[in-house]
């Protein structure tokens, strides 16, 4: 867990790899229906482009129905979600039978960082390859290093909507961290240095 920004999905990709489990970003399951055209990826784009959330009905029938195949038996991980109270609470209703969850990783970043990344964030069209405008800039300006796909900002990285998306992530999903610190098995790390820096600290935490 960690606010918009915080090198959440570079790092649950690092995690799930050494692990050897699947991942789950709910932005990449609401992109792909988008990308399908889908009734839910209407209405998802809707909500996302003014960075508002989806709506937990939504959402939470969507990645319950993912946690439920047959790839996630091994175990996941999850990025992006809960991201609401009432989201916190049916998941760990619904994997209370399988053990509930292991451990929630909270990254910290300060408010001032989040706006520098995510006003700076820069996406492939064709793979999804995340880079940076100052930090992790593509070999050829504007084409991705992996694909040679397009890169380009998404509407809730502009400045005026990436400021909105950190103040819903204050009034939606702080309250989430406190769920889990009272449940005890909520790690908290520093999320401001290298990426090689908080994967360590990631790796100790989990």
């Amino acid at each position: 867990m960690g606010p918009p920004g915080s090198g959440k999905g570079t790092q649950v990709e690092r995690l799930a790899d050494r692990l050897g489990v699947t991942r789950m970003s709910t932005g990449d399951l609401f992109r792909s229906h988008q990308a399908k055209g889908t009734e839910l990826g209407l209405l998802a784009r809707s909500y996302m482009e003014k960075g508002e959330y989806v709506p937990d009905e939504v959402t939470i029938g969507m990645v319950m129905e993912w946690i439920g195949g047959t790839e996630q038996s091994a175990g996941f991980v999850l990025d992006g979600f809960p991201r609401t109270l009432a989201q916190a609470e049916a998941l760990d209703n619904g994997v209370e039978d399988a053990g509930g969850i292991d451990r929630v990783i909270y990254i910290r970043v300060s408010r001032d960082e989040l706006v520098r990344r995510l006003t700076g964030r820069l996406v492939c069209r064709g793979c999804q390859t995340p880079y940076h405008a100052v930090s992790a800039q593509p070999t050829i300006h504007g084409e991705c290093d992996h694909c040679g796909g397009e890169l380009y900002q998404r509407e809730d990285d502009r400045p005026k909507v990436a400021g909105h998306r950190l103040e819903v992530y204050e009034r939606e999903t702080a309250p989430v961290i406190e769920y889990y610190r009272g449940s005890g098995n909520l790690e908290e790390i520093d999320g401001e240095g290298t990426t090689e820096e908080v994967e360590r600290a990631l790796t100790v935490a989990a």
